[in-house]
């Protein structure tokens, strides 16, 4: 509209100048970025014919640490870190192309969770399952790969552990990530729902929302959260319960958001590798170890980490296959048992273990909503738990 306020700020001498300034700020931070890839090429090069590992997460949470430090604003901190987690994935690319597994198909927590950590400069590969994902990795078809280990409300996955005990893999990183579930379908209202399909995770997680809002559907496991929502799209009455963005991938509609028992949600992703990470920095450790069987074995071994010193964060039994009432016991701990000054230490440890395996030393992970990356037009349409009218 002609004379509209707009218009007069568009006239603003000002905003040409300040419009100026960003286009030549954009040169600028061009001209950067192409010296920094130039750099991450020559790394790459120097690296070329040696087996070392192109993720260096002590090294990226290094480089994080230090830009927040000298971030005197006005960028946020959380703005600055999604920045530059899109730098480091451009540069591990140059140096050499990363394949990642996950559980697919593109769409569950797991595929968000490894874009927000590693990055879109990075070739996504959808597993099937849990197994294929360490499957995956194992055989080097994927230089990495990420799983989840636990969840703030229904606890560890227990698949997940058992299966560090098929495949001699290691913990590289963490990272936690909020978990938020929306009721996504092709229906227009909660009254038509017969079904509910998703993971057995989220339906635990969703299991009041559920009982409260849906008391006669029928609620049916899947391998994942995003097959649930490419299930849904062509059966009648049906639901799934996953991630706001499937309904954007898959346009369904979301008749309820935030349908999680506790909004605290929250999921500890790792990613996994064929190698140990390298570097310095380590903040934990996690290990897998079994005991003999006679009275005060695991307490023995409590005691040598309790006279170290050592924090442990969790122990978890897990039944040993193949013998009955067996266990392994899965332990993190926060100190970098990888150090020389723990070498005495885990001999120690292996005087009262039956078996004791290092699973991986790595930087305490960051924590990030993932659920706020949902499509905006989604989140303010639709109310909490009302069903779309």
């Amino acid at each position: 509209m002609p004379g509209s306020k707009s218009d007069k700020t568009e006239d603003n001498p000002r905003m040409l100048e300040v419009r100026s300034e960003i286009d030549d700020t954009d040169q600028q931070i061009l001209k950067l970025l192409n010296h920094r890839a130039s750099l991450s090429l020559e790394v790459g090069q120097l690296k070329r014919g040696t087996q070392d590992v192109i993720f260096k997460p002590f090294r990226e949470k290094e480089v994080l640490e230090n830009l927040r430090r000298g971030n005197a604003g006005p960028i946020p901190h959380e703005h600055l870190s999604s920045i530059y987690r899109e730098i480091f994935s451009s540069s591990r690319a140059l140096q050499r192309p990363q394949r990642v597994a996950y559980l697919g198909p593109e769409g569950t927590f797991s595929y968000f969770a490894g874009v927000e950590y590693l990055g879109k400069s990075v070739e996504y590969l959808p597993q099937k399952n849990l197994h294929e994902v360490f499957r995956a990795v194992h055989s080097r078809e994927c230089e990495l790969g990420v799983i989840p280990l636990e969840n703030s409300l229904e606890g560890t996955v227990g698949q997940s552990l058992d299966l560090f005990l098929d495949f001699e893999l290691h913990i590289q990183a963490e990272l936690y990530c909020r978990i938020s579930h929306s009721l996504l379908t092709r229906e227009r209202s909660l009254a038509a729902i017969t079904t509910v399909y998703s993971h057995p995770q989220p339906l635990g997680q969703c299991g009041s929302w559920l009982r409260a809002n849906l008391p006669n559907a029928q609620i049916v496991p899947t391998e994942s959260t995003a097959a649930a929502a490419r299930r849904v799209r062509d059966e009648k009455g049906a639901a799934a319960i996953g991630h706001g963005k499937l309904a954007d991938l898959l346009d369904l509609n979301i008749l309820a958001r935030g349908i999680e028992n506790m909004p605290d949600n929250w999921t500890r992703f790792v990613i996994i590798g064929p190698k140990p990470s390298d570097g310095e920095g380590r903040d934990k450790t996690s290990l897998l170890f079994s005991v003999p069987d006679k009275p005060g074995s695991l307490v023995s071994v409590l005691q040598v980490m309790a006279i170290e010193g050592l924090n442990m964060k969790k122990l978890e039994s897990r039944p040993m296959r193949g013998e009955k009432w067996r266990y392994v016991f899965f332990v993190d701990v926060e100190s970098d048992l990888s150090d020389e000054q723990y070498k005495a230490l885990l001999e120690e440890l292996r005087g009262h273990c039956q078996s004791l395996r290092i699973l991986g030393s790595y930087p305490s992970g960051p924590y990030i909503d993932v659920a706020a990356r949902v499509d905006e037009k989604n989140l303010q349409s639709v109310p909490k738990t009302e069903s779309v009218k």
